[in-house]
């Protein structure tokens, strides 16, 4: 419509199309209001996406999740640039190592073998002395089986006309069908092995060809589990006394209710307490409530509770911490991946101090130590306002001091990486084992879950103890302590 148009329009036409073009710019203004409402929706719901992605992401590589709740292990980081795949096997350079032959009392026989005359051309043939090419051999007889029946034969007395029986020794009785000897191997097989009870039965059919139940094995691990129980709680009465432990805490099933098995790692010796409850009133339980020591765990409520109530001192786990950081790095917001590259690179350069440590004096060592953890502190406390970088910088503000307390302990280490790893055999029997199902079997694992974790942190071997803890149980004598003797 031209200008001449609207001037030949009249009035009253004039105010009908300025309505009609309100009305429209009313309808526009509404439309453009519901699309701005639904893009700002839309974004919110993305923003959720993003963060619930991130969340489903996490696994043990960048959060404090344990490494048995990966579905699937996160794929390996690609190789450095210039570095191709590496051969499976010995790498190159790498030293090669060959076991030590037995020792002359090892031996129980020896063969030799000679030469009369030459194999090539039929000659005479001079012994050179001093020159033996030897090839030990180990091998299993075919039946590792002693069976003794045990006789007791009945006597008259001429004299007052009783009858009597020879008298079994009470340790042979108190054994029964299976042995102390045999009893260390099942308990070893069922305890060190993660055997189930048929297992072992096929085990002891296969191998020793003898025919044992589900129930007289279940009798054994009984055995056991009571000739352990001394050195057991020998260890529980050591660990309020200990000026380092490290705590760990993972699931355990009994009878399909969810119960905990909390692992303590001394430097001597590791004990594994089951329990009902995930919470601090374990640690008041085992530990007591004036712990005079340092007590290495993660940044799990039942530990920060302890501390609190109790002012036990406590070593958070910066390997912990710097998974809960790369978290950030995964979120969506810029914002907050910036500032958890920050106090990564804080992290680094401590973590880097420490590496050097070899390199540096005693006081140029803790010089830099503590300049590495101000700057973290720094890093981690000046955060941006954002909700998750928040959480973080809260937990430097409040418990900092607790992520450097090895500083200033010797001997402790700034990671839980003890405890983890002790707890990882345990970890293995649950999903083989798929737990217990009566108080008699959670006694079981915590004795022998502890004995074997004690053992070989000590460098011992677990079936001779075993063996001298059954024949001590069966003689009613004392069990072999696990806690090693002083010079």
């Amino acid at each position: 419509m031209t200008a001449r148009d609207l001037e030949e329009l009249s009035k009253a036409e004039l105010i009908a199309i300025i309505l009609r073009l309100k009305r429209r710019l009313g309808e526009l203004e509404s439309l453009v209001a519901t699309l701005r409402s639904q893009n700002a929706e839309l974004q919110a719901q993305v923003a959720r996406l993003q963060a619930e992605v991130a969340r489903l992401r996490k696994n043990s590589s960048n959060s404090s999740k344990p490494p048995s709740s990966d579905i699937t292990k996160p794929p390996r980081p690609p190789a450095p640039a210039g570095q191709g795949k590496r051969h499976i096997g010995g790498q190159p350079g790498h030293l090669r190592h060959e076991r030590l032959a037995f020792p002359p009392d090892q031996v129980d026989r020896i063969r030799t073998y000679t030469l009369s005359r030459c194999p090539d051309c039929g000659g005479h043939l001079r012994r050179l002395h001093g020159k033996v090419r030897v090839l030990q051999q180990v091998e299993i007889i075919l039946r590792p089986l002693r069976v003794t029946e045990h006789r007791s034969g009945s006597y008259l007395c001429t004299h007052c006309g009783k009858t009597h029986d020879a008298s079994i020794p009470s340790h042979v009785r108190r054994s029964g069908l299976i042995g102390p000897n045999l009893t260390a191997i099942i308990a070893w097989l069922k305890g060190a092995g993660h055997a189930s009870f048929s297992t072992v039965r096929k085990f002891l059919r296969d191998v020793f060809g003898v025919s044992v139940s589900r129930g007289q094995l279940a009798k054994l691990i009984g055995k056991t589990s009571a000739a352990l129980a001394g050195p057991y709680q020998d260890l529980l009465s050591r660990l309020p006394h200990q000026r380092r432990l490290n705590v760990d805490e993972t699931g355990h099933k009994d009878s399909g209710e969810q119960w905990w098995t909390w692992c303590f790692r001394a430097d001597l010796f590791t004990l594994f307490r089951i329990d009902s409850s995930r919470g601090s009133c374990v640690l008041v339980d085992v530990l007591g409530r004036e712990f005079d020591g340092v007590l290495g765990c993660d940044y799990f409520s039942a530990y920060r509770k302890y501390m609190e109530d109790f002012g036990v001192l406590v070593q958070f786990c910066l390997a912990h911490l710097i998974r809960d950081v790369k978290f950030l790095k995964t979120l969506p917001d810029p914002v907050t991946r910036r500032y958890a590259e920050r106090l990564l690179g804080a992290l680094r350069r401590l973590f880097g101090v420490i590496h050097r440590r070899d390199l540096m004096t005693a006081a140029q060592f803790e010089d830099a130590l503590q300049r590495a953890r101000k700057k973290v502190l720094k890093a981690g406390r000046r955060a941006p306002d954002r909700i998750e970088a928040q959480n973080l910088a809260e937990r430097f503000r409040r418990h900092g001091a607790a992520y450097f307390r090895f500083i200033t302990t010797p001997g402790l280490e700034p990671t839980n990486n003890l405890a983890e790893q002790a707890i990882r055999f345990v970890v293995i029997d649950r999903r083989i084992t798929q737990g217990t199902r009566s108080a008699a079997g959670r006694q079981w694992n915590e004795r022998i879950w502890t004995a074997v974790a004690t053992l070989t942190q000590q460098g011992r071997s677990i079936l001779p103890y075993l063996r001298d803890a059954i024949d001590a149980w069966l003689r009613r004598q004392p069990a072999p302590v696990l806690f090693p003797a002083g010079p």
